[in-house]
């Protein structure tokens, strides 16, 4: 059956393969992962380029690179895991575990509120730096302390920093558990992901992670600053997702899940199985995944202004049926469960505008396996 499976899709390996090095080549991209899953099996493994351009080290299928939101939804995938077993609900309230968080009227907020992003409580301290990221009490204080932008549930906003804090603390408090712990031993130990699927990086990983760089990233964030009312709020001038903070090593080895550091491959692995098996190994229900595709949002989004349609705890990407999450500058995770397609790409070089030819990898494969 492996081979079958190989042979069957040589020619869309071919095309990957054929696409990305063409882009490492034109300098378009300085390193590239591509990895696909169909009904838990792989059928693209693709890297090209290198991980970090000062040491020459290569891009390998399991070099890990820091992937902002991306890291997102491993977070919401820990709270399904855990939801599975029975150790939480999305109908908790947060301040029923966690006592201090019902400062403000905040009392009623559920994990189900937060998983969508409408608990109202995106901002940021407008002075945080990169050192308040590294403090989880001090950032868990600043949230718990926060007055809700509007009362929740009745609209929703991207939580770009805050819900990494909001999931984290909640998982601590009814797995008794970091979240890293969780996601390390329930996530991704269980794929044989557990040197590709960090929050924190453990000191002896930090070498093997790619740099990041910025090829027009930076300016993008100055224009959303400029042009959306809500940014700042939400991404202050001393936090915003750049390559500077996240080649930082002291921000790679902390535990700030908003964000993460993975490989394609491995966030890849994680999608297919929480639509089915991968190796024996089946992270939720298929009646869970159906709850937890289905779209729960609409309207526009607060913080960025246009559509960001939300899931329980990912976005439904607009424009294809993909759910999952993009990072910031590059990058994109998901999975399209009516074919049974998991997708990641990461990259080292942040951009925007020009197109999207990753995205118009993912499109390819995607088209490739609904179309067979």
């Amino acid at each position: 059956m492996r081979a079958e499976l190989v042979r069957e899709w040589t020619g869309l390996r071919r095309e990957v393969q054929r696409r990305i090095d063409g882009l490492v080549g034109a300098g378009r991209e300085i390193g590239v992962q591509v990895a696909a899953y169909l009904d838990g099996r792989p059928i693209v493994s693709a890297v090209s380029g290198l991980a970090d351009e000062a040491t020459g080290a290569p891009v390998t299928p399991d070099t890990p690179f820091p992937s902002y939101s991306i890291g997102k939804g491993l977070t919401s995938t820990v709270v399904h895991v855990l939801a599975e077993r029975g150790v939480l609900g999305y109908d908790l309230r947060i301040a029923d575990v966690w006592p201090e968080y019902a400062r403000h009227g905040k009392q009623d907020t559920t994990l189900r509120h937060v998983l969508t992003h409408a608990a109202g409580v995106p901002q940021m301290p407008p002075y945080a730096t990169a050192a308040d990221l590294l403090d989880w009490d001090e950032m868990c204080r600043a949230v718990a302390g926060s007055a809700p932008l509007w009362e929740p549930g009745t609209r929703h906003g991207l939580h770009e920093w805050t819900y990494g804090w909001l999931i984290g603390e909640v998982v601590r408090r009814t797995a008794h558990k970091p979240i890293a712990w969780v996601l390390a031993e329930e996530v991704a130990r269980p794929l044989r992901a557990d040197r590709e699927l960090f929050f924190g990086v453990p000191p002896e990983q930090v070498n093997r992670v790619a740099r990041l760089k910025d090829r027009n990233w930076s300016a993008m964030l100055h224009t959303l600053s400029e042009h959306l009312e809500n940014f700042d709020t939400v991404a202050p001038p001393g936090v915003r997702p750049d390559a500077t903070l996240a080649n930082r090593r002291d921000v790679l080895r902390a535990d700030i899940p908003a964000i993460a550091t993975v490989s394609a491959r491995a966030v890849a692995r994680m999608y297919a199985a929480l639509m089915g098996e991968v190796d024996g190994v089946r992270l939720i229900s298929a009646e869970r995944l159906k709850l937890i595709t289905t779209t729960r949002t609409d309207g526009p989004d607060w913080a960025v202004g246009g559509d960001l349609p939300k899931t329980l705890g990912y976005v439904a990407q607009p424009g294809c049926d993909r759910i999952g999450w993009s990072g910031d500058g590059g990058g994109l995770s998901g999975c399209y469960p009516d074919v049974g397609l998991a997708v990641a790409v990461t990259k080292n070089y942040l951009s925007a505008g020009d197109g999207d030819p990753l995205e118009d990898i993912a499109a390819t494969i995607h088209a490739a396996v609904a179309e067979r």
